[in-house]
């Protein structure tokens, strides 16, 4: 089964490009509470979107799932997950948890009316996930790479790949029978390490789900359409002929391709 992929836009016309060329999520980001505090030293994607860009980029598409990501647990998240799900999401993302408590209001808050899904990227998350993945009504979880390198000191986001953190994560989820996958994917030859090797990877671990990265397409910097139109057009193109390519290749090929990762990702924190 081909895995879901994932694009952070707020912009209807970004967001038609992506869906009218395969992706299936479009993904609205309303967190900001602390994030550009935690993520501070690091790249990555710092979004600024709003309620209203819900039903901008929901009245755009047409086959695509509608993602959005609330803000972490506080005094107002009943008040902003009910305005988030009555105005279209299909998904909703919980940030940042830490308990079996905080998973269960979340799920409680959107009361069936969405697709529940948590990012699990803090280390408390991560010692409550036996007791999560017992709980009825959690659809979704996705490991976000970001935040939980940080949370452990590691210098780079995939020294979790390497170092059996994910795999040991994603073995619990995949024999639950749950719906899950991990941080982000570039173009198949682009990336600190290439998403060719990530995506291997996924299939590894038997992902369900991928971000494409702002390496991916970075629309702050490419603002032609055309251009956007052919990143999308040829990059999802190529990512689904090599999951084709992945689904006849044995255990020999994914342990050889997780060597690689481990030894790309040593060299890299090394330098």
């Amino acid at each position: 089964m081909a895995i879901k992929l994932m694009y952070i836009a707020n912009e209807p016309r970004i967001a038609h490009i992506a869906e009218t060329n395969g992706v299936d999520r479009i993904f609205v980001d309303l967190e900001v509470r602390n994030k550009a505090k935690r993520q501070k030293n690091i790249d990555s994607v710092k979004s600024h979107h709003c309620l209203n860009d819900i039903n901008k980029i929901k009245d755009t598409l047409t086959t695509a799932e509608l993602l959005v990501r609330s803000n972490a647990m506080y005094e107002g998240s009943q008040k902003e997950i009910n305005e988030i799900v009555e105005r279209g999401a299909d998904i909703v993302m919980l940030p940042m948890w830490e308990s079996v408590d905080d998973a269960k209001r979340f799920r409680d808050y959107i009361d069936g009316r969405a697709k529940v899904m948590l990012l699990l990227e803090t280390i408390p998350a991560e010692k409550a996930l036996d007791e999560v993945l017992e709980l009825d009504g959690i659809d979704e979880i996705l490991i976000g790479l970001n935040d939980l390198h940080l949370q452990y000191k590691l210098k780079f986001l995939f020294e979790l790949l390497a170092n059996g953190k994910v795999d040991e994560l994603m073995n619990k989820m995949v024999a639950k029978g749950l719906p899950c996958g991990f941080g982000g994917i570039a173009s198949l030859d682009k990336g600190m390490i290439s998403g060719r090797n990530i995506l291997a990877e996924h299939y590894r671990l038997k992902s369900s789900m991928a971000i494409l990265s702002r390496s991916f397409c970075d629309t702050s910097k490419i603002t032609d359409e055309a251009e956007i139109e052919n990143i999308f057009h040829q990059g999802v193109i190529d990512i689904r002929e090599f999951e084709a390519f992945l689904t006849r290749q044995n255990e020999t090929y994914f342990e050889e391709n997780h060597q690689e990762v481990i030894k790309k990702t040593n060299e890299i924190i090394s330098k």
